[in-house]
């Protein structure tokens, strides 16, 4: 059997700046890797079957069994997987789980099944399942652009945060569909560091379509500069140590649920993944 970390991300900051001609929303955000993230463990088939076992509150037919098989078909391969997820990202929260979930099983079965795909083809298939799986087969921390699909590899100070969840699954497509989303924010030119207008344009319509979103982010604003991960739920702050955090988290309030992590630059579990071929 083989495991693999699937890292949380968190989005440092999030601005929508235009809206393309299929409906989708242009983007430019900064993508952190956590250290903390969901489990998964594989043992290859030679039936060709693909089964995702553990996690029984996800979907048969999840993100995770999609990838395999759009490898599996892009690759024509014979082999098969049992994909054993371990489930810890929380699910609508906008940390990335689903996607960092499919990136994993793409890179993993890449290797474990030798079909040899390079880099480039698996965000390719990545892509098509949602545009934060690219991000999570680049395996780095990045600036992102586009849909979130045009990348750049970014080296981030080592930081520590607290996030924190209401008991709310919020909808992304709801978060975008909404009349009074801000679409015309000010590109950013040069990617810079986090600092200035840095903020999370879907924020102002997650806290009013999901108030226990507010109810969350005002809580958590008690011990910093608090701001949404992604569409939602999930709020963070920087903390200067785990320490800082767990203090944090003593006093949590028992209608939400929380975690301390450090930022990491690259997904340990790809470290030594080559571009393939």
């Amino acid at each position: 059997m083989s495991s693999w970390l699937a890292p949380a991300k968190l989005n440092l900051f999030l601005h929508v700046v235009g809206q393309r001609d299929d409906g989708l929303h242009e983007l430019q955000t900064l993508f952190q890797l956590l250290d903390y993230g969901d489990t998964l463990d594989f043992d290859a088939r030679r039936d060709g079957v693909i089964r995702r076992l553990g996690a029984p509150q996800l979907p048969g037919d999840d993100l995770s069994v999609r990838a395999a098989r759009a490898l599996q078909a892009a690759s024509g391969t014979t082999l098969g997987a049992d994909i054993h997820l371990t489930k810890r990202i929380p699910v609508g929260a906008g940390l990335g789980g689903g996607s960092s979930d499919a990136a994993t099983v793409l890179v993993a079965l890449n290797r474990i099944w030798n079909t040899g795909l390079s880099r480039a083809k698996l965000t390719q298939l990545g892509l098509a399942l949602g545009a934060d799986v690219p991000l999570f087969v680049g395996g780095c921390s990045a600036w992102g652009e586009g849909v979130g699909e045009r990348l750049l590899p970014t080296i981030l100070p080592e930081q520590q945060y607290c996030v924190i969840w209401p008991q709310v699954s919020v909808s992304t497509g709801i978060i975008f569909a909404d009349r009074e989303l801000t679409r015309n924010s000010s590109r950013i030119r040069i990617p810079g560091p986090f600092e200035g207008d840095r903020r999370n344009d879907l924020e102002p319509v997650a806290r009013r379509q999901f108030p226990e979103v507010g109810q969350c982010l005002d809580w958590l604003g008690k011990f910093g500069p608090a701001r949404m991960s992604g569409s939602g739920s999930a709020a963070f702050v920087a903390v200067v140590d785990n320490h800082a955090g767990q203090q944090i988290l003593d006093q949590l309030p028992a209608t939400y649920s929380g975690l301390v992590a450090r930022g990491i630059n690259q997904n340990p579990a790809f470290a030594d993944e080559s571009d393939g071929v």
